[in-house]
């Protein structure tokens, strides 16, 4: 898709569809929307006074042949109420006008924000969410693919701040939307197809063009280095496993003393069986997406090399495939961490915090001095925040409290959890150092303070984007699938 600016008035722009949009506590009182009455000669008014379109969040009315306009048709989208007004919310509705746009085959989109919304971030904001409308899953259909695609998508702003400014803004959006897109399909991919070798090649290939370096410890190379945890996941599979560890090829230089280096870690299960504690079969399908933490770290990373941070910063993948068989790692078995640490295996379906305790490890061996790990993680996570909230716990509060006042920025929301050390004695083993697994209660705190156990001092945050990671039903602005959770949470990190 073509983006493009433009400070022309809307009514002199030339396209298949116009979006606007309508607050739903002004409806025809807005300046904004009373021009725009004029403008169509009443077609505007009278589409809200006949109850035809309620400017509702994210509800939509076209008008087609609007008279006035140069634009072959107008699109009226609900903003809900301007005092929830965000930049989460202005990504929304550009992608609302995106989707739209596809469904009624408008191939040319000019999109006219709010007038507050006239600066750099505003800019970068709506760009993400017309890439990320635009995007659709079904990259394996043969049939009934109709090529809805939108091909330009003009955003239509008052003049006001620089136009570099503006531009600067758009390059941003495109860049940040892409990654997204891009962990989006990862994680739609089947696993048949992204296997963890695969993993690494797509790793490879993005690195190649956005300039990430990117080095991948084979098997042997971990048995080497001790990283039995990481191993044990992988055992009953034929697929071998991989760590993938990405730099920022412009920030390899030596640390300087007392410089921070911050890792992302993110959990690469390409396909979760469970093992031989093996999960029931419904939804199993959706295993894999196990490893939307680690397309995560990936897309971020590779829109961090293009943005260029001030922080230094890596990312960590551990790439495996969790399945049983006469090889598979058992419950009860016993294994030595990279760290030296010895874990009693309970629950082989409880992978995710194993591979990530030696990647966590290996990466303070890199010289990482805050991490931040991304996965699916737990069920329990799900049970207490649904599908609206990932969960967020560690030791790091500056960092927590720099990514859970993003979100009014991201759209992806945070909840933090509490470790307090008392959840500990939950993952005590008789016979090892530590258990992986505790009982039913507090699920994903006991997961996280497993994960505490490998950090150790080192400053830490963990996200757990279970229930996040896939959309079952589809939202106005976004296809079904994946949906790329993390990307902008991580970005924006690096941003402010």
């Amino acid at each position: 898709m073509n983006i493009e600016h433009t400070t022309r008035h809307y009514a002199d722009i030339t396209c298949d569809l116009l979006a606007f949009c309508v607050f739903e506590d002004e409806g025809p009182k807005g300046a904004a929307f009373r021009a725009l009455d004029r403008l169509t000669h009443r077609l505007a008014g009278a589409a809200l006074s006949s109850g035809e379109f309620k400017p509702e969040l994210h509800r939509t009315c076209l008008i087609h042949n609007p008279k006035g306009l140069k634009a072959r048709r107008l699109l009226l989208i609900g903003g809900g109420k301007r005092a929830a007004f965000s930049l989460a919310r202005l990504r929304e509705l550009a992608g609302t006008a995106v989707r739209r746009a596809r469904s009624a085959t408008s191939k040319s989109v000019a999109f006219v924000p709010p007038l507050e919304s006239n600066t750099a971030d505003c800019a970068r904001v709506c760009v993400e969410g017309a890439i990320y409308g635009n995007y659709e899953s079904d990259m394996y259909k043969t049939r009934d693919k109709e090529g809805k695609d939108v091909e330009l998508f003009l955003l239509a702003t008052r003049r006001g701040p620089a136009r570099r400014d503006i531009e600067k803004g758009i390059r941003r959006g495109t860049i940040i939307g892409n990654a997204v897109n891009f962990t989006r399909t990862l994680a739609n991919e089947p696993s048949n197809i992204l296997t963890p070798s695969q993993l690494a090649e797509r790793a490879v290939a993005i690195g190649n063009e956005v300039g990430l370096s990117v080095e991948i410890l084979e098997r042997e190379e971990m048995q080497k280095l001790g990283m039995n945890t990481l191993l044990a996941v992988s055992r009953g599979s034929d697929e071998p496993p991989k760590l993938i560890i990405l730099r920022i090829k412009r920030q390899m230089r030596a640390l300087k003393k007392g410089e921070p280096l911050y890792a992302l870690v993110g959990k690469g299960v390409t396909f979760d069986s469970g093992g031989i504690s093996i999960k029931p079969s419904e939804k199993m399908e959706d295993m894999k997406a196990d490893m939307a933490g680690g397309a995560a770290v990936l897309g971020a990373m590779a829109a961090l090399a293009q943005l260029r941070p001030r922080r230094r910063v890596i990312g960590l993948i551990p790439a495996v495939e969790n399945l049983p068989s006469g090889k598979a790692v058992r419950p009860g078995d016993v294994v030595k961490s990279y760290l030296g640490k010895t874990v009693e295996i309970i629950n082989t379906d409880a992978e995710g915090r194993l591979i990530l305790a030696d990647a966590l490890a290996y990466a303070k061996t890199l010289g990482a001095t805050r991490l931040v790990d991304m996965a699916t993680l737990t069920g329990a996570v799900v049970i207490a925040l649904g599908s609206i909230n990932a969960g967020v716990m560690g030791t790091d509060q500056e960092i927590i409290d720099r990514l859970r006042g993003n979100c009014e920025i991201t759209g992806e929301k945070l909840w933090q959890l509490p470790i307090d050390e008392e959840y500990r004695k939950a993952i005590s083993s008789d016979i090892a150092d530590i258990k992986n697994v505790g009982n039913r209660s507090g699920g994903a705190i006991t997961a996280a303070k497993f994960l505490q156990e490998f950090a150790e001092d080192t400053p830490w945050v963990h996200l757990d984007i279970a229930g996040v990671d896939l959309d079952h039903d589809g939202r106005p602005f976004a296809a079904k699938g994946a949906t790329g959770f993390g990307v902008r949470t991580l970005v924006q990190l690096f941003s402010n």
